[in-house]
């Protein structure tokens, strides 16, 4: 809120080639208490002087050689970032009232000066300016506090989905009424892994295990959105991606192949830049999916359907250092993936299946 002390600490400059008219008000406002009180008989300083002090107020004689009151009321229309113009204009001509309003003074003074009108017109000047950069800061947190939270709403959501949650009208204390849910015909899942963590975790200390972890994760997340996949979360030392939604592309298969190479060049990577030697093991499917926000509080993108449990299981039931993959993501793959038959495996909930092992990348 503003108060008396912020008004009288205002900064004003006085522009006017009369030297008494710039006497007298200098010292009648300085009398009244007002701090901060400059002055100028050359008009043609007036934006230099005010880019460098950035007044609350000024005081503008019109009637100036060289250059008018008009003319520097443009110079300054230009140098305001806010597009307030804190000019409180002097004229001795009343028809020139008017005019100065409508070029963008926020009021005016008549000479020859009434002291009283002077001091309280000067007083309401600087105390609207106050208001105006105490509302404009007051926005300004507003908005940036605004975008961060689409900042950490598009960390925990999809784009399109945070979006769509953005503009839901059915939002109540308890959440959203309706749930978001999308089925698409086809997805490709991956799940990775890595292998013995739990015995890792057991000779480390909490900050190494955080730390190691967030390094591998955080190389992942970079893979992903290179790649174009969507990661739905971690659990534990598990990370699971999709390729193919929220907005369906028909390439999902190849992106989550790409990626899960690239994963395994990035744990290469991770091992010779770190005394902690981890390695991790990776399943991918493909098939018909439900994604979506359930809930009511703390929301999450997650994914539903058999490819999510079968992809899981081709982690679960894969080599370490390799990457498993069901005949149903395989025949969407052709040159230039370099794919090896491991042949038929009995999958925990699903009975035999026929799986292969993604390699590499042909030249």
């Amino acid at each position: 809120m503003t108060t008396s002390t912020d008004v009288f600490n205002g900064k004003v400059l006085i522009v006017d080639d009369q030297s008494a008219n710039v006497q007298l008000l200098v010292q009648m406002l300085r009398g009244a208490g007002y701090a901060f009180v400059t002055s100028t008989t050359n008009s043609a300083d007036v934006c230099s002087l005010h880019l460098k002090n950035r007044y609350d107020l000024i005081l503008l004689d019109l009637q100036m050689p060289r250059m008018d009151g008009f003319q520097v009321m443009e110079g300054l229309k230009e140098i305001e970032t806010d597009g307030y113009l804190p000019v409180l204009v002097i004229t001795a001509q009343p028809s020139h009232k008017l005019r100065a309003l409508r070029a963008g003074a926020k009021d005016f003074i008549s000479k020859p000066f009434d002291l009283a009108e002077v001091l309280i017109r000067v007083y309401n000047m600087i105390e609207v300016r106050m208001l105006h950069l105490e509302t404009k800061r007051l926005y300004d947190q507003v908005v940036a506090a605004q975008r961060k939270s689409e900042l950490l709403l598009l960390n925990v959501l999809p784009q399109s989905i945070a979006e769509r949650l953005k503009g839901r009208a059915d939002v109540t204390e308890d959440g959203f009424t309706e749930v978001i849910a999308d089925s698409f015909a086809e997805v490709t899942v991956l799940f990775a892994d890595v292998v013995e963590f739990t015995n890792f975790s057991e000779g480390v200390s909490v900050e190494v295990l955080l730390g190691v972890l967030n390094d591998i994760f955080s190389r992942f997340d970079k893979i992903a959105d290179a790649r174009g996949l969507e990661k739905i979360k971690t659990i534990g030392d598990s990370y699971m991606v999709a390729a193919g939604l929220p907005i369906p592309v028909a390439d999902h298969a190849v992106r989550a192949a790409h990626m899960a190479l690239d994963m395994i060049a990035a744990m290469n990577s991770f091992n010779e830049q770190s005394p902690h030697k981890l390695n991790v093991r990776i399943g991918i499917d493909t098939g018909a999916a439900v994604g979506g926000v359930v809930g009511k509080h703390k929301f999450l993108y997650d994914l539903w359907g058999d490819v999510v449990n079968t992809a899981s299981r081709m982690e679960s039931h894969g080599v370490p250092g390799r990457i498993q993959v069901t005949e149903a993501t395989r025949n969407r793959l052709g040159k230039p993936f370099v794919l090896e038959k491991r042949g038929a495996i009995d999958i925990k909930g699903k009975g035999e299946m026929h799986t292969w092992f993604l390699n590499s990348v042909s030249a």
